[in-house]
C-alpha cells in the first residue's frame, strides 16, 4: 500500500509506540551503512596495493549518498546494467569455492557452536526484514513483493554465506580470522578473484545507499516534514565518518544486539497479524491500519521488552556494561539458560506466546 516499513508498525504499536523501534532502526541502518562503506573501502584498498583507504571511504560514502538522494533512478541503473555483472561474479565465486572446498587436515568440530552460529545467520535477514517495506512498497502487487523479497533475498543471502564460509575456512593462511579483511584476502587468492571482487565492491555501494535511504525514510516516521533528501545527506555523512574513524572489523556484538532488538519485534508483529487479529477479527490482519493512533501500545511494548530480555539472557552481546548485566540476570533465571539451543527459537516462541496472551485478553 505504499507505506514505509516503520510506519506499518503503527498498526501494532500505535503511532507513538512506533517511535521506539524507529529510533532503534535509525541506529541500526546508520551502522550498516557505515559497515558497507567500510567494506567497499577495504576491498578497493586491497585491489590498489593497500593505499588510499581514506579517499576510497569518502568516495564510497559520497556515491552511496548521491544514490540515496535519487533512489528510483539508481535502482533502474542497477537493475539494467550492474545486476548481470554481479550475478556472473557471484556464480563464478560460488563455483570456485564449492569445487575447491576441502577441510583442513587437522580440522575437528563439535556441535557446541552450532546454535550461536545459527543465531548470527538468522540475525542478518532479520535486520534487513525490518527495511523490506521501504522498497517493496514500490511493487505492483503482493505476489511480486513475496517473490522478489523472499526468493531474491533468500537465495542470494544463502549463496553469499556459503561463499564467505568456504573462502575463509578453505584457506589455511586465514585460520582463526573471521573479518571483512579475511573475506577479502580469501577471495583475492581465487583466480580472477580481483575482478569478481571489484564487481562486488561496486555492487556493495547499492547496499550502502539502500541503508542510507531506509534511514532517511525511517526518520520521516518521527519528523515527517523533513525532506528525505536532506536526511539522506546527513545520514550519508555520518555513515562515512563512522567508516573512516571506527574499526568495524569485528561486528558480531552488533549482530547480536540487532537480534535482541528486532527478532522479538518480528515475533510480536507476526503473532499479532496471523493469530491475534484472526481470533479477534475473523481474518489474519483484520482491522490493520497504519493510522491507528493508540493500538495496544504499552502492552505490546512490554511484550517486546520481554523478548529483548529473553534473547539477551540466553545470548548477550559482548558489549562492556551490557553483557555483564545479562550474565548476572542469567544466574537468577537458570531455567532459561538451561533450555540450551538457540536464543532465536526461544525468543520467537516465548514472545509470540506472550503476544497472543496479551492481545487476546486486552480490551479495546
Amino acid at each position: 500500500n505504499g507505506t514505509p516499513a516503520m510506519a506499518t508498525l503503527r498498526g501494532v504499536l500505535g503511532r507513538r509506540g512506533s517511535a521506539v523501534p524507529t529510533a532503534l532502526n535509525l541506529v541500526q541502518c546508520c551502522g550498516w551503512a557505515a559497515l558497507e562503506v567500510y567494506v567497499i573501502a577495504q576491498v578497493a584498498t586491497s585491489l590498489t596495493g593497500g593505499h588510499g583507504r581514506l579517499w576510497w571511504t569518502v568516495a564510497a560514502g559520497a556515491l552511496a549518498t548521491l544514490m540515496a538522494v535519487r533512489p528510483i533512478r539508481s535502482v533502474r541503473v542497477i537493475r539494467r546494467y550492474l545486476m548481470w555483472l554481479v550475478l556472473a561474479a557471484t556464480v563464478y565465486l560460488l563455483w570456485h569455492v564449492v569445487t575447491r572446498a576441502q577441510a583442513a587436515p587437522d580440522a575437528a568440530g563439535t556441535w557446541d557452536a552450532f546454535w550461536p552460529a545459527f543465531d548470527i545467520v538468522v540475525t542478518m535477514p532479520v535486520s534487513w526484514a525490518v527495511l523490506a517495506g521501504d522498497w517493496s512498497r514500490h511493487s505492483k502487487n503482493r505476489r511480486a513483493t513475496l517473490i522478489g523479497v523472499g526468493t531474491g533475498y533468500g537465495v542470494t543471502c544463502a549463496a553469499f554465506f556459503l561463499i564467505g564460509v568456504l573462502a575463509v575456512t578453505g584457506s589455511q593462511s586465514l585460520a582463526g580470522e573471521y573479518s571483512p579483511s579475511a573475506f577479502v584476502n580469501g577471495l583475492l587468492a581465487v583466480p580472477v578473484g580481483a575482478l569478481a571482487l571489484a564487481v562486488l565492491a561496486v555492487d556493495e555501494v547499492d547496499e550502502a545507499f539502500a541503508n542510507i535511504y531506509s534511514t532517511a525514510v525511517s526518520a520521516q516516521n518521527l519528523v515527517g516534514r523533513w525532506d528525505r533528501r536532506t536526511l539522506a545527506v546527513v545520514v550519508g555523512a555520518m555513515a562515512t565518518a563512522l567508516a573512516a574513524l571506527v574499526n568495524l572489523e569485528s561486528y558480531e556484538a552488533f549482530l547480536l544486539l540487532i537480534g535482541a532488538v528486532f527478532l522479538p519485534l518480528a515475533a510480536v508483529v507476526l503473532a499479532d497479524w496471523y493469530i491475534v487479529r484472526r481470533i479477534r477479527g475473523g481474518a489474519a490482519g483484520a482491522g490493520f491500519s497504519v493510522a491507528e493512533p493508540d493500538a495496544p501500545t504499552w502492552r505490546y511494548l512490554l511484550v517486546w521488552a520481554f523478548g529483548v530480555c529473553v534473547y539477551s539472557t540466553i545470548s548477550p552481546a559482548q558489549v562492556p556494561g551490557w553483557s555483564g548485566f545479562w550474565e548476572w540476570i542469567a544466574t537468577r533465571v537458570p531455567w532459561l539458560t538451561d533450555l540450551g539451543g538457540s536464543a532465536t527459537v526461544a525468543t520467537l516462541v516465548l514472545t509470540a506466546a506472550a503476544t497472543v496472551a496479551v492481545g487476546v485478553v486486552r480490551r479495546d
